[in-house]
């Protein structure tokens, strides 16, 4: 094959499609400011929100001041007054949660006689919940104090009550904690943006030219069609990868800023290794992404319709990364022959270091497989007259 006349088609239609100011902000713009703008504004607005002190109401405080006291000297609540009406102010996020302490509950765990505090909570709302758990937590460490000490006044042991612990020991490695982790979020970003790239250029390319009527006189120069539609769809595949690199290396910067400006550890420890063999994997998937919306903006009218095709393709394309990163999903030879979900697993893989040869081989033969029958329907789509000036 002749690549000359191929070269000619792909610097002409890249070059035609940079100087759109549309195609560098979904190109640059989005990935890399709109996207981790957005990641960092919504991790710092839960985390300023997180540390907001919850408002708790006490009921029964009057009959148990020492233990009120000491619920108050936490100061990790704002306590609001005492009032019948804690359960419809908990409905309502007035307040997060009420403790109902039980009438001389002080003079009751001193004579050795039983009692149940009650929190109230709103199941399910994230504030609620923790102001339930810190509650729970200053019960449980009271209750452990005062075991301690009666075990002490009568000269007990302190195992009588605790006669062994339990201690959870994680044994896997910084690399698989971190590529655990960052393999459910890296391969449904990158095949995300990696079609979102991919859409306006395959649309522009493509339907835009029909609307525009210049792909008549595309057609009317001395390149063959499969020379055109290749080099459409390398400059799609371009625009995709650039895109996901890009998308990529900005919210990786934005960890990396996170972390350093968190108190809490955050795993970060990959093998370069692993990120370039996802890389690699990423290929075929974007040539696969690439053909598929170059043929569905052939196969349109106007790049209305070609839009209204793709974008549920984008949906269809997020369905399976989500499900990639289920609990309890794991890699077999089945699973290596559905596209886009087999990249993500696979990458899941890799970044953990559990790979094996075989589900490198299978992924990377069937997506290199479907990425071919992509490109070759769009070759085909392209020689159809029928398809490409349908009315």
């Amino acid at each position: 094959m002749n690549l000359r006349p191929l070269a000619i088609v792909y610097r002409k239609e890249l070059r035609d499609l940079l100087r759109d100011w549309r195609t560098i902000m979904s190109m640059v713009i989005v990935p890399v400011v709109v996207v981790p703008a957005l990641i960092l504004g919504i991790l710092k607005i839960v985390s300023v929100t997180m540390k907001e002190r919850p408002q708790v109401m006490v009921l029964g405080a009057e009959g148990s001041p020492e233990t009120a006291a000491a619920l108050r000297r936490l100061k990790k609540f704002d306590f609001v007054p005492a009032g019948p009406d804690y359960t419809n102010l908990i409905s309502n996020k007035k307040i997060r949660a009420a403790v109902e302490i039980p009438k001389d509950f002080d003079a009751a765990v001193e004579g050795d006689r039983k009692a149940t505090v009650h929190i109230y909570t709103y199941e399910g709302e994230p504030k609620s919940m923790l102001a339930a758990q810190q509650l729970e937590e200053f019960f449980q460490h009271r209750r452990q104090a005062m075991v301690r000490r009666r075990l002490l006044e009568r000269m007990l042991p302190e195992t009588l009550a605790t006669p062994y612990d339990i201690q959870r020991t994680n044994v896997a490695s910084p690399r698989q904690v971190s590529g655990l982790v960052i393999g459910m979020i890296l391969p449904y970003l990158m095949i995300v943006m990696c079609l979102a790239g991919a859409i306006y250029p395959a649309v522009d390319l493509t339907a835009g030219e029909k609307e525009r009527g210049t792909l008549e006189t595309l057609l009317c120069s001395p390149v063959a069609r499969t020379h055109l539609v290749l080099g459409k769809g390398l400059v799609v595949l371009t625009v995709s990868l650039a895109t996901a690199v890009l998308s990529v290396s900005s919210n990786g910067a934005a960890l990396v800023f996170l972390k350093s400006g968190s108190a809490a550890r955050l795993p970060l420890a990959l093998d370069p290794l692993a990120l370039a063999g996802v890389c690699a994997m990423m290929i075929p998937l974007a040539v696969f992404l690439s053909a598929l919306a170059v043929a569905v903006g052939l196969f349109a009218r106007s790049s209305k319709e070609a839009n209204t095709y793709l974008q549920p393709m984008l949906l269809l394309a997020i369905v399976p990364a989500i499900v990639a990163a289920l609990p309890g999903v794991e890699f077999n030879y089945g699973l290596a022959l559905v596209p886009i979900l087999n990249i993500s697993l696979l990458c899941k893989e890799l970044l953990t270091g559990a790979c094996h040869w075989g589900h490198v081989l299978v992924v990377f033969g069937s997506m290199t497989l479907y990425a071919a029958l992509a490109v070759a329907a769009a070759v085909a789509l392209f020689k159809r007259e029928s398809v490409l000036f349908r009315t």
